[in-house]
């Protein structure tokens, strides 16, 4: 069982929480100047790294706010989790 540390709730069970998605992906300035392969590209793809990654995360099941976690695709370790645009903190 995965422990997920929700900044505002404290640490709790993973099945409380849904993945959001890679974090720091940048909205288009201008998403109307943008063609259909742009915007797919915008909309779909990703990096898929192994290894380190910043993720955004909802604590669906709890306080339902967003935050970003720092997590380790390989070994699933959560390194820290934030508020969305806040300071770290251990997880």
């Amino acid at each position: 069982m995965l422990l997920i540390q929700c900044p505002w709730c404290g640490r709790r069970d993973e099945s409380e929480f849904s993945y959001g998605g890679e974090a720091d992906i940048a909205r288009p300035e201008d998403p109307d100047a943008l063609d259909d392969t742009q915007w797919a590209d915008y909309l779909f793809m990703r990096s898929n790294r192994k290894g380190h990654n910043r993720e955004i995360w909802n604590h669906q099941h709890g306080c339902r706010r967003w935050f970003v976690a720092e997590r380790d695709t390989v070994s699933y370790e959560i390194q820290a989790t934030f508020p969305m645009g806040g300071q770290e903190q251990d997880s």
